[in-house]
This record gives structure tokens, C-alpha cells and sequence, in this order.
């Protein structure tokens, strides 16, 4: 691996393209290098997680509401639908736009923490459209979802967007352009203004994961793999992008994140070598936001403990910064304390999540998040006596890239 450092520079100051980030993505994308047969069979295995989670949640309104849109741009030879006779095919933009929600609907497919937030798995969609339609071979599909995860995985190390309050899919956007480069064997020219044009199309706000969270949740990732299939479309019929876009004086990084002094450290694997970033990435086991997984279990194990739940005073739940942050008190979002939000919003919400746990001793992908059970007043009662608190040390072990001791648990 080379850790390659990113900074800003004046527009007066010409930087090779060798020397952006956007080309140097764009090179391993191209290098056509040797696979790891432990990450071809991780491939596959998030191919059929993929989905397993999006035929579950098929006949939910986004979902739903997705595929109609998708329906209005059938094609010969085009790409196929989840919940639609494979007889009939759809545009890819449209396919991956439907199947990219069926994904992410429930929020139970892989996901990578580091510096950053993401969930690899939207980088699949997309491109199994893509091969679709332009009849490409299962190995050239292997290998463009590689590359994809590699590039997000690495982005997700070494930039971080949440500190600015910027989505995550600001990665999926040239994650899914590169995979998409290898997979239909684009030179390196080609990647990099793809790259660049993803990145430029797909930099939103975390207001759809903010406060009162909506079905956009689902449809944001699917929305930047259909961006990032547009962009690539566009520099194949020679077109251009802002250029450099990590680099550049009003460039993402100036302007949106770290600023003029910001210097970020990218990995990336050097041109040629095997890429395994794959097998960094780990599933769920309960459709709840990730940091949500060790509490549920905790939630699980205390309910044998606890004779009489309704008993409990408070709870405080000591935890990482991203934890007691995004998805606990620490958000300051009383949306997440309301018995009437959005099921969004209480997938974000981990005194929502602990409550039904530790009353239930189990979850369900539906059943914990129904009006009803959220309404319930012992549950209520529950939830609103929990606080948590964001302890250093957690925080630490949270960012340690050590896998032995990156502990993503808790102290209660």
C-alpha cells in the first residue's frame, strides 16, 4: 500500500495529474492486477447478501415507489429489477437507481467505519446494471466490485466527511465510477474524469440522516450509483470534468471539507498490487444502523438479568463518538425520543433501539419498528431514561486499525 497525501493547491499552481488523487484512483482501477481468490469469494457472498435484503424489503413504499419510476424506462437488452420477471429489461441508470433502494431500504446490508461512514454494498447495484446491459462477463463484474469496495474502503480511511456534515455516498460516487472503469476495462484517462465528474454530482448534506429522517435515506446511495453510471457515460462520449476535484482551489476539499490547509492520508494500493479491502467490510445481524449491533445483543443478554424492567431509573450507555453522536443523545435530535418518527429515524436512534431490545430480548427487521411498538408505554418510559455519553477510550479503540483491537462495543 501507498499512502498518498492530499492537499489543496492555488489554481495558479499547476499539479500534474499524475499527482491527484482522482488519477491515482483512476491507475489501480486500470491495472488489471491479480485477484485474491478470498476476495472473490467475499464478492460473491455480498452478491447474495445484497440480495437476500433487497427481496425483504421489496414491498415497502420506497422501494416501491423506486421501481415505478424504473418500470417508465424499459430496454431492450437492458438491465433487470428486483421484484420484475427477468424477462423484461430497463435501462442500467434506472435499474441501479430501483435496485440500489431495494439494497439500502432496510439498512441491513455491509458496512466499513473508519475515518468515515459507508456502507460497500451500494457499490454493487450499479454495476451489476451496467454488466447487465452491456453483456459483460461474470469475471469482469468480479472485478469491478473489487475495485469498488478498494477505492471506498480507502477514501473512507483517509478522508472524513462527517466531521463537515457531508454525506457518505461523496465516496460512493467515484467508488462506483472506478468499479465501473474495470469492470468495462476503460483506459485511465476515461476513470479519472469519471471519477472526478461522480465525485463533483454526488456531495450532499447529512441532513437526510439529521433530525426527522426520511425515505431519502434509502434512495441517496442508489441516486449517486445512478450519478456515477451518468458520468461515466458522459466521458466516454469525451467529455470533461472539474478537474483537479480533491485538489483544486474551490475544490470539494477547499470548499466543503478541511479547507486550504486540509492534508488528508489516502491509501491506496500501488499500481498492480492484489486488491483484498474487501475483507475489511462486515455484514449485520439486525437490520439497525451498525453501531447499533453490540447493543442489541448487550439488550438481549440484560433482559435475563432484570427481573422487573420497569424498575429501571436511567441508563447510561458509555460508548464511541460516532455512537453517542450520530445515533444517541449526543445528536441532540429530540426526533429521535419521539414515539411518532419516522422508522428512519428510529433506526438512528439508540435509546429506541436498547429500549425495544431490552424489553422484546430479540429484533425484527419490521415488527420492532411498527407504530405500535414504538407507541408502547413501557417502551416509552424506557427509552426516555436513557443517556449516553461518548467515553475517549472507546473512541480510541473505535479508530484503532489494529482488527484485533478496533472493539466497536460498550461499557454500560
Amino acid at each position: 500500500m501507498i499512502v498518498h497525501k492530499v492537499k489543496v493547491y492555488a489554481s495558479k499552481v499547476h499539479l500534474p495529474k499524475k499527482n491527484q488523487l482522482a488519477w491515482k484512483i483512476a491507475e489501480i482501477a486500470s491495472d488489471n492486477s491479480k485477484l485474491d481468490n478470498k476476495a472473490v469469494d467475499m464478492v460473491i457472498n455480498r452478491i447474495i447478501d445484497n440480495a437476500s435484503v433487497a427481496i425483504a424489503s421489496l414491498n415497502r413504499k420506497p422501494v416501491i415507489s423506486s421501481r415505478e419510476m424504473a418500470l417508465k424506462h424499459s430496454r431492450k437488452n437492458g438491465a433487470t429489477l428486483f421484484g420484475i420477471s427477468k424477462k423484461l429489461k430497463f435501462d442500467c441508470e434506472w435499474a441501479a437507481w430501483s435496485n440500489g433502494t431495494a439494497v439500502r431500504e432496510l439498512d441491513f446490508h455491509d458496512t466499513f467505519l473508519a475515518a468515515d461512514y459507508s456502507h460497500p454494498g451500494d457499490n454493487i447495484p450499479p454495476l451489476i446494471s451496467v454488466a447487465q446491459q452491456n453483456k459483460k462477463s461474470g469475471l469482469d463484474l468480479l472485478r469491478g466490485i473489487i475495485t469498488a469496495y478498494e477505492v471506498q474502503v480507502n477514501l473512507v480511511k483517509g478522508i472524513c466527511l462527517h466531521k463537515h456534515k457531508i454525506d457518505h455516498i461523496a465516496h460512493l460516487g467515484p467508488s462506483v465510477a472506478a468499479g465501473l472503469g474495470t469492470m468495462l476495462r476503460l483506459n485511465t484517462e476515461t476513470i479519472y474524469q469519471a471519477i472526478q465528474q461522480a465525485l463533483h454530482t454526488t456531495v450532499s448534506t447529512r441532513q437526510s440522516r439529521k433530525g426527522e429522517i426520511s425515505s431519502w435515506k434509502a434512495y441517496a446511495p442508489a441516486h449517486a450509483g445512478k450519478l456515477a453510471i451518468e458520468a461515466v457515460d458522459r466521458v466516454m462520449r469525451g467529455e470533461g470534468a472539474p478537474s483537479p476535484i480533491y485538489e483544486g482551489e474551490d475544490s470539494v476539499v477547499a470548499r466543503i471539507l478541511d479547507g486550504k490547509k486540509a492534508l488528508y492520508k489516502v491509501p491506496l494500493p500501488k499500481k498492480g498490487e492484489t486488491k483484498k479491502a474487501i475483507l475489511e467490510t462486515y455484514t449485520k445481524e439486525y437490520s439497525a444502523e451498525y453501531q447499533s449491533q453490540a447493543l442489541i445483543d448487550l439488550a438481549k443478554k440484560l433482559k435475563k438479568k432484570i427481573p422487573d424492567l420497569g424498575k429501571i431509573k436511567k441508563i447510561d450507555i458509555y460508548t464511541s463518538h460516532h455512537t453517542h453522536y450520530v445515533i444517541g443523545t449526543g445528536a441532540n435530535d429530540p426526533q429521535k425520543m419521539d414515539p411518532k418518527a419516522s422508522r428512519e429515524t428510529l433506526d438512528h436512534s439508540i435509546m429506541y433501539i436498547f429500549a425495544v431490545a431490552l424489553e422484546d430480548g430479540n429484533w425484527h427487521h419490521v415488527k420492532s419498528y411498527t407504530k405500535a411498538r414504538a407507541k408502547k408505554k413501557s417502551t416509552i418510559k424506557i427509552w426516555r431514561s436513557i443517556k449516553t455519553h461518548e467515553d475517549k477510550k472507546w473512541t480510541k479503540k473505535y479508530h484503532d486499525p489494529n482488527p484485533k483491537k478496533n472493539h466497536l462495543v460498550l461499557e454500560w
